[in-house]
């Protein structure tokens, strides 16, 4: 395995513990996002340094380099990236609907006063737009590419 995956490990776990460790030094009202930021961070390196012992494993390296052929030969599949190309086109196009009917929402509720939605609304219509121009930039660089 990889020297990275155990470095990155061990950063999410310093990570958390720096969260874990504002949390307890301070009384600030985002203290259930900085446990929250702890727990994901620890929870994460844990993981990725268990995953890295136990591909490291002397038993477990043949095993790791079949997986890493399989990943290798499903990663490089036509078939398979036509349909990961077209299933990210289709949940682009479902964003961008949500998106707009998010806006519609937000709209109607402000104008009956059930939300003070002005700044929801205008962060929906930018990052919609935004959406909008990163799809066709990205797709102008592609095509320039290819």
């Amino acid at each position: 395995m990889k020297r990275n995956e155990l470095i990155t490990g061990i950063l999410y776990l310093l990570a958390g513990g720096l969260f874990l460790l504002a949390h307890i030094l301070t009384d600030t009202p985002l203290d259930s996002l900085l446990i929250g930021f702890a727990g994901g961070a620890i929870g994460g390196g844990l993981a990725m340094l268990f995953r890295y012992f136990y591909w490291s494993a002397p038993k477990n390296q043949k095993r790791y380099e079949e997986k890493l052929a399989r990943e290798q030969i499903e990663l490089h599949d036509e078939l398979k990236i036509q349909l990961r190309d077209k299933s990210g086109r289709y949940a682009y196009l479902l964003g961008l609907a949500v998106l707009a009917v998010s806006i519609v929402i937000f709209s109607i509720l402000g104008s009956l006063k059930l939300v003070e939605s002005h700044t929801i609304i205008l962060y929906l219509a930018w990052y919609l737009l935004f959406q909008l121009g990163a799809g066709i930039v990205i797709f102008r660089l592609l095509m320039k590419r290819y």
